[in-house]
């Protein structure tokens, strides 16, 4: 049963010393689609030349809140022509967090997530969201956006935020915190949430699941997610693999 990880960062330096080795693993181990987002121009860029050169690997292009200061409209601009690649199928990761106190401004942080949200509106391209401790303000913007469509990745909200956005055609991410001790909202969030709108992923090289929680994380983990998953839905871990792969078929127009 093939398994798309929806949400891995594949050009992080956490995997300079091995990338090749374990991307060109992932087919071979399960993993049959990966989308690795980018988080500024450069790592947007390095993602669509890792979906140019494996065939199972797509890309979105944005620019993250955490390093969005400073940008500029030519970053804009080139966001804009790498959405343009045939292998990027997403702004993003675009988005809020205000967990860190030294991240850009609150109001900057906004202005560069609506620009991304309007640019994914004009190319009809659906967007990945990056919500930190800001999920009031993260639902009251994309809710001014009713054409919006996309996936809140990580979600951590509430249910009844999760219920809001799954009223607006949204998608949700699971992925290795939900297989924490402490994980108590995710449960809840995950009975409201229907099997069709439910995505997984693993935002490798970060947040592995448990029994490898501290270790560097990659998609051939992802199985540890799905079981969790699965239990907490009801189904087997075979059918819930099927499902949200192809959610994410559907998301990412893969057809």
């Amino acid at each position: 049963m093939p398994i798309f990880d929806t949400h891995a960062h594949y050009d992080s330096g956490g995997f300079n010393a091995d990338r090749e080795g374990i991307l060109s693993a992932l087919p071979g181990a399960g993993v049959a689609l990966v989308v690795n987002p980018g988080c500024d121009v450069p790592s947007s860029r390095a993602a669509a030349e890792l979906a140019e050169r494996f065939p199972h690997v797509y890309a979105a292009a944005g620019i993250h809140p955490e390093d969005c200061a400073g940008c500029t409209d030519a970053d804009f601009e080139s966001i804009r022509k790498l959405c343009a690649h045939e292998k990027v199928v997403a702004v993003g990761e675009i988005g809020l967090d205000y967990y860190w106190r030294e991240n850009p401004p609150r109001e900057f942080q906004e202005r560069v997530f609506r620009r991304q949200i309007e640019l994914a509106l004009e190319l009809d391209l659906p967007v990945i969201v990056h919500d930190r401790d800001a999920h009031g303000d993260s639902l009251r913007i994309v809710s001014e956006y009713p054409g919006l469509r996309g996936v809140f990745h990580c979600f951590s909200g509430s249910p009844e935020m999760a219920e809001e956005l799954l009223k607006r055609g949204w998608y949700l991410g699971f992925n290795g915190p939900i297989t924490y001790k402490n994980a108590r909202r995710a449960p809840e969030v995950a009975a409201v949430t229907p099997l069709e709108r439910m995505l997984v992923e693993t935002d490798a090289p970060y947040l592995t699941p448990v029994p490898f929680r501290g270790r560097r994380n990659d998609s051939r983990l992802l199985p540890y997610v799905i079981e969790t998953l699965a239990e907490w839905k009801g189904v087997t871990p075979e059918e819930l693999t099927a499902i949200t792969y192809e959610n994410g078929k559907r998301l990412y127009r893969l057809e």
